[in-house]
C-alpha cells in the first residue's frame, strides 16, 4: 500500500490527497503533526529535508506534489488528472504552476508576515503580495468564465492545485465580490467530494491558522 506522509491542514498535502482521492487509491495517511511524533522521525530518515508531502511506494520516495501526481497517472492511469493530449497536458500543467507558484506562495507571504508578529512586520512586502494576488485573481477570472474545471479536460492537476490555494487565499487576501467566475470557482472547489474531505479533515487544525482563521467555509 502506498504511504503518505502528510498534515491535515497543510496545502500541498491537501493537493497530493486530493489526486489519491479522485483515483480511488487506498493508501496509509501518516499525519506528521507532533502528536505523532514517530511519523515526523520516518519522514526525516526518507527526506531529511523534513517536507511534506511525502508518498512512499515500496522503495521509491516522491516529493513535490505536481511529481507525485504525475507518478499516480503513472501507475493508475484513470481517470486521468494530467491528460494525455499534449496541448492539453501544457494546458494543465501551466494552471498549476498559476495556482502553486502565484496563488498559494504569494498568499504565504502573508501568512508568513502574522507568523512574524508586530516587530517583524513588513509592510511592504504585505502590500506587494495583496497587489498581486488582486491581478491573478482578476485573470482567473477571465479564464474561469465558462465555469466548470480550470480546463476543459475535466478535473485535472489543475484543480487539485487550485483548491488549497484558493482555499487558503481566500482567507488571507478574499477575492473581490465582482469576480464570481473564481468566486464560483472556488465554490464548486469546496462541494467536490474529495476537496469536501480534505476540508474536513483539516478542522481540528484550524487553530494553527496564524492570526485566526475566518469563521466560514
Amino acid at each position: 500500500m502506498l504511504i503518505l506522509y502528510a498534515h491535515p491542514f497543510s496545502s500541498y498535502s491537501w493537493k497530493a490527497q486530493i489526486a489519491l482521492d479522485e483515483k480511488g487509491i487506498d493508501f496509509d495517511y501518516r499525519n506528521v503533526d507532533p502528536e505523532f511524533p514517530d511519523h515526523g522521525q520516518q519522514l526525516h530518515a526518507l527526506w531529511p529535508v523534513g517536507k511534506f508531502p511525502l508518498l512512499v511506494d515500496g522503495d521509491r520516495t516522491l516529493f513535490e506534489t505536481s511529481i507525485i501526481i504525475e507518478y499516480l497517472d503513472r501507475i493508475q492511469p484513470e481517470p486521468r488528472l494530467i491528460p494525455a493530449d499534449p496541448d492539453a497536458a501544457l494546458r494543465v500543467r501551466q494552471l498549476d504552476r498559476v495556482f502553486d507558484l502565484h496563488v498559494m506562495a504569494v498568499m504565504q507571504d502573508i501568512v508568513a508576515d502574522r507568523i512574524r508578529g508586530p516587530a517583524g512586520h513588513a509592510p511592504m512586502i504585505v502590500a506587494k503580495a495583496r497587489a498581486a494576488l488582486d491581478t491573478v485573481y482578476r485573470w482567473l477570472d477571465t479564464q474561469l468564465a465558462g465555469g466548470g474545471w480550470a480546463t476543459p479536460d475535466g478535473f485535472t492537476l489543475a484543480d487539485c492545485a487550485a483548491a488549497p490555494s484558493l482555499f487558503y487565499a481566500d482567507w488571507v487576501h478574499e477575492i473581490p465580490a465582482h469576480l464570481v467566475n473564481l468566486r464560483g470557482y472556488r465554490a464548486r472547489l469546496l462541494a467536490h467530494p474529495s476537496i469536501a474531505r480534505a476540508v474536513d479533515g483539516a478542522r481540528p487544525y484550524r487553530h494553527y491558522f496564524p492570526g485566526g482563521a475566518p469563521d466560514r467555509d
